[in-house]
């Protein structure tokens, strides 16, 4: 899950004296949201496409005091890299050493790739969002209610954090959804989201199915 695991080289970076179009033209060529700038190896920073296209003819040096100062470090987890992409609207980011020489990039396409074969997105399963307060929150006690009613957990992280409450978002297994539900009721979690058919629901709908087609006889 390293940054350095998923290093690519192939595009290229640019010297200051290199011209704003042309620069522009690769960030296009590529579909890069930015192209970076580096000088002796050393990364300098990044300029978006967008506003390379609306910026005047010349060279990079003339846009020196726009460059964004955005890079991840090679030792860094991927799951860093996210907040980065969504900060700077970007689909590229460059990986620099820890003396930010600049060692190549990383594309959110890569990183998303990355995320697909996790069990988390990869495996077919109920979402279920859980609210408790702050003082209550324990993993230990959440994972015990779901696998005591005999489900799988395949992801579990903490979706948003209130001033005296915590939400926390599982992706489980399909089975014994209702016995879960009910189970984290009796334990004080309140329910505040599932993606899944509720099975008493689903009896109840059978039911009436049934009903109306013995209506209709």
């Amino acid at each position: 899950m390293f940054i350095k695991d998923y290093i690519s080289k192939d595009y290229p970076v640019f010297s200051g004296k290199d011209s704003i179009e042309e620069a522009s033209e690769a960030a296009k060529e590529f579909g890069y949201s930015h192209v970076f700038i580096v000088s002796k190896g050393v990364y300098l920073g990044g300029l978006s496409q967008p506003f390379l296209e609306d910026s005047p003819e010349g060279t990079l040096n003339s846009l020196s005091i726009h460059y964004e100062r955005f890079a991840i470090i090679e030792d860094n987890s991927i799951l860093d890299s996210i907040k980065l992409f969504h900060t700077f609207n970007a689909n590229v980011i460059p990986v620099i050493s820890k003396e930010e020489k600049y060692l190549g990039y990383i594309s959110s396409e890569d990183i998303f790739s990355e995320f697909s074969k996790y069990p988390l997105y990869s495996e077919s399963g109920a979402i279920l969002t859980i609210e408790t307060n702050s003082l209550h929150y324990s993993m230990t006690e959440i994972s015990q209610i779901v696998e005591s009613n005999n489900a799988k957990i395949y992801g579990i992280f903490i979706s948003a954090i209130k001033e005296d409450s915590i939400e926390i978002t599982l992706k489980i297994s399909n089975e014994n959804l209702s016995s879960i539900d009910e189970t984290f009721e009796r334990y004080g979690y309140n329910v505040v989201n599932k993606h899944y058919d509720d099975e008493k629901e689903e009896l109840l709908k059978d039911r009436f199915g049934f009903f109306q087609k013995f209506l209709e006889i």
